[in-house]
């Protein structure tokens, strides 16, 4: 009976029995396997600034951040989020109480959720949902609680009707995403002020990921959950590096919130990575510290590429949703006459080697995603054409 057991108990904790591998792992090695252009995980083919790089190798160099940094995030980087925070949006938060910093906005929710939730607390997420919320809110033991992002003309809406329902005495929290992904959905300033007024209402926390604050094409920009009334002291707001600065692998994220609230937090996120990406802290204190044009420079040269890739997805005959942040395009492919969007992404590399991914992935109700794909375009202009024209072929 070596090596052998006995335990008849499946293996894996059940909370987390329906996660498998994760669809982006799957979709990657299809796209390394097939050789074609991957459009479906969201991470930028060219790094960020030059400055900001060089910025991280001097901190290596000198020894900063090479030893475990402190458990909040090094003093540098708490203080640029909360300049950030108060320069951008007029936020006000102290440095040494109301910031923590995170091995990426992954780690921020997760900690969030496993901190603020107890077994039998519901939590009202947006869907489709970013997968991580999912597993991070079964991992909490709690109980998700799906609203259902629709179609509804060119863009996916949130009906506010539905989301109030959706509350019970048992709802906990509301886990919020705007800019939304996978949709490209920006939600309202009506929007948002009903969210608020039901969360000030239900006595509700709310967690709010923002981490593609800096990619709304609107020129109105980002509209934090926090700066609306009532909501500065129950919101958890999560930002993060990677999606602005075009280093998703140095995983840097964080929290801002109430002393009350970021304690909390940092209470479960000690225990999970505990610290990290030292030297990466120290570039981002910097490049949180870049002029408003490159900030300015970035979100068009999105908006270029979001219109390359948008164009060509309806030449080859898909509809075609607004995009309004992020780096995504959902789609839909019933115009293609094709009603399952997994069978359609595992095809879509010997069709033609591009990769996307299935949204269905981010709904519970597997039904509502099954015809919606979702595309990247952060991914260098040339790489987006090649793309373009290769999909062409869909339409015969």
């Amino acid at each position: 009976m070596t090596g052998m057991t006995s335990i008849e108990r499946p293996l894996l904790n059940r909370r987390l029995a329906e996660f498998g591998t994760t669809i982006f792992a799957e979709m990657s090695a299809l796209a390394l396997r097939t050789g074609s252009i991957n459009l479906g995980q969201g991470f930028p083919d060219t790094d960020g600034p030059e400055e900001i790089r060089e910025a991280a190798v001097r901190a290596l160099r000198e020894g900063r951040g090479n030893q475990y940094p402190p458990g909040p995030g090094v003093p540098e980087l708490r203080t640029a989020i909360a300049a950030h925070q108060e320069r951008r949006y007029g936020l006000s938060y102290d440095p040494d109480a109301e910031v923590l910093v995170t091995a990426g906005a992954t780690e921020a929710i997760a900690a969030a959720l496993l901190a603020l939730v107890e077994p039998g607390d519901e939590v009202v997420a947006l869907e489709p949902y970013y997968d991580s919320y999912a597993a991070c809110i079964a991992m909490a033991g709690g109980t998700r609680v799906p609203v259902t992002l629709r179609p509804d003309g060119g863009a996916f809406r949130l009906d506010l009707d539905e989301l109030r329902a959706a509350v019970t005495p048992r709802t906990r929290l509301l886990l919020i995403n705007t800019p939304h992904n996978p949709t490209g959905t920006v939600l309202t300033r009506a929007e948002l002020t009903a969210i608020a007024e039901l969360a000030v209402e239900r006595d509700l926390l709310v967690v709010t990921d923002e981490v593609y604050e800096h990619l709304v094409f609107d020129k109105a920009g980002h509209l934090p959950l926090a700066t609306f009334p009532g909501m500065r002291e129950r919101t958890v707001t999560i930002g993060s590096a990677g999606k602005t600065f075009s280093f998703t692998g140095w995983k840097v994220g964080w929290v801002t919130s109430t002393p009350e609230l970021v304690t909390a937090v940092r209470s479960a996120k000690q225990f999970l990575t505990y610290v990290a990406s030292g030297p990466f802290q120290y570039a981002v204190a910097e490049a949180l510290a870049l002029p408003d044009a490159y900030f300015e420079a970035f979100r068009e040269d999105m908006r270029t590429k979001r219109d390359i890739l948008a164009a060509g997805l309806k030449e080859a005959g898909f509809k075609v949703y607004d995009t309004a942040g992020t780096y995504f395009i959902t789609t839909d492919i019933r115009p293609l006459g094709e009603t399952d969007g997994f069978a359609f992404c595992r095809s879509l590399p010997e069709r033609a080697g591009v990769v996307a991914i299935p949204n269905a992935v981010f709904y519970d109700h597997r039904d509502a995603g099954a015809p919606f794909v979702r595309f990247a375009f952060c991914k260098r202009a040339e790489v987006l054409k090649e793309a373009a024209t290769r999909l062409k072929t869909l339409a015969g």
